[in-house]
């Protein structure tokens, strides 16, 4: 994130399992099985096929394990793979790893029985992780004295924030809804401010050396205004979702959005899909508020806008980042081989039928299967194709693990 003081960083001699060298190695392994695998058996619980030992209403336990299940760890495999670049720490490894991997586990085996060892239980449980993650986090910029991506911890506290307050509006009221916008909200600025940083530094170092010209404009102050114009016009949406007000601000910050990616010199990566991917994901999140102004006006279903940000700029952007960062930290080649494009291939699928799911209700069980299908594809399929290399299976990885 603060380039000009990054110290490099270090590494301690690393014996144990390759799986546990790096925090981006269990936690996207284990988040895209899982993310691949509740979409599959969400779809027989939606049409009454199957039930859960949730206490959750079957809506909320499909949301809640999207949004507070499978992307906290995916983000945390990224947060604690870039904290060592950003402060020059030694990596979380080993037993304290091990520890947090079994602490999300078993938030996600408490929320699916939860019926049957308590709401409470389920949810000390649950919240524990995004708990030990923000804490972890903050103490090593803190001793990194890396201020600057305190931020980004904020965002992960207000995540566990959202959750915290998903289990108690669940239990309250019977479902949840305030603390799932809260969740998304959090999970949008996440998606505007990390994705704000990476996008253009990667494009341009991938076009300066491949395709000199044109290139993407760096992070700067119109960033830091459009994303502090996307945080108050998210917490109108979170209070309101319809009327004029809600409508035209999300109408704003959808067309702020793309004026922000436009910038970026997307239409210049063709060439190269780990850059491409990374647009098309963000795109959605201009496409998400766009779809959210069409809905307060009453024009659209929520849900178009709500899948666009998590099916689509969530779901997409998570599988570019842990694809490029699977390749670049296990020792391959930074190139997009074909099962890596058909991965972002079905990912594309299963964003598009959501949606059009919401827009051609005629044809929504169709289209449902279809999103469904090809979600668990891109995710069981990154699962597979990357799966040897996060083990440490090859020698590559396996060297890489322990350098």
């Amino acid at each position: 994130m603060n380039r000009t003081t990054t110290p490099a960083p270090r590494r301690r001699a690393y014996r144990g399992p390759a799986i546990l060298s790096d925090g981006f190695r269990p936690f996207f392994l284990l988040g895209a099985i899982y993310a691949g695998l509740a979409i599959l058996v969400w779809l027989p619980v939606f049409h009454g096929e199957l039930s859960l030992r949730s206490a959750f209403a079957p809506r909320d336990w499909h949301i809640h394990e999207m949004l507070f299940g499978y992307l906290p760890a995916v983000m945390t495999g990224f947060l604690f793979t870039a904290i060592p670049n950003w402060t020059g720490r030694l990596p979380i490894q080993g037993r304290p790893l091990l520890t947090l991997v079994l602490v999300w586990i078993a938030g996600r085996v408490a929320v699916t029985a939860s019926a049957e060892i308590g709401w409470l239980a389920a949810f000390l449980i649950d919240t524990s992780f995004l708990a030990l993650v923000a804490a972890a986090a903050t103490r090593e910029i803190l001793a990194g004295k890396n201020w600057l991506n305190l931020k980004v911890v904020v965002l992960i506290t207000l995540l566990l924030a959202g959750n915290v307050a998903f289990h108690i509006e669940a239990h309250v009221n019977g479902t949840a809804d305030v603390s799932i916008r809260i969740g998304i909200a959090t999970v949008v600025l996440l998606i505007s401010l990390i994705g704000g940083r990476i996008i253009p530094s990667f494009t341009r170092n991938w076009l300066a050396r491949e395709k000199p010209g044109r290139l993407p404009a760096p992070f700067g102050r119109l960033d830091v205004a459009i994303v502090a114009i996307t945080a108050v016009i998210l917490l109108i949406w979170i209070v309101r979702q319809e009327g004029a007000l809600v409508g035209t601000t999300l109408a704003v910050a959808g067309l702020l959005h793309l004026v922000r990616l436009g910038r970026w010199a997307g239409d210049r990566t063709f060439g190269e899909r780990l850059v491409l991917i990374l647009h098309v994901g963000y795109a959605f999140v201009p496409l998400g508020f766009l779809f959210g102004a069409a809905s307060a006006f009453g024009l659209l279903s929520p849900s178009a806008g709500l899948h666009a940000w998590m099916a689509g700029s969530a779901g997409i952007m998570t599988l570019a980042v842990m694809t490029r960062a699977s390749l670049g930290h296990t020792g391959q080649r930074l190139i997009a081989s074909l099962s890596t494009q058909a991965i972002y291939a079905a990912a594309l699928v299963a964003v598009l039928a959501r949606i059009c799911a919401v827009i051609e209700t005629a044809h929504s069980d169709a289209l449902l299967y279809v999103a469904a299908a090809a979600w668990s594809a891109a995710f069981l399929g990154f699962s597979v194709t990357y799966g040897p290399a996060l083990l440490g299976l090859d020698k590559r990885s396996r060297k890489q693990a322990r350098a």
